[in-house]
């Protein structure tokens, strides 16, 4: 059976927990199109961020 060599810190053991206090991410109502994105993300169906067009929106044709 596997033994720890030395005792983990408890500064290490805590860099290890530090992914359980993730949280879900957040998303935020469009004000222009009302579809929900992520905050200070480029809206993906229009290509519009902050107010100006970033991208070419994909057509469906």
């Amino acid at each position: 059976m596997a033994v720890p060599k030395k005792k983990t810190s408890p500064m290490k053991r805590g860099f290890r927990r530090s992914a359980d206090a993730l949280k879900s991410p957040v998303y935020i109502e469009d004000k222009e199109s009302g579809e929900y994105r992520r905050p200070h993300h480029v809206d993906m169906k229009s290509g519009m961020y902050r107010g100006r067009q970033i991208l070419t929106p994909k057509s469906d044709s």
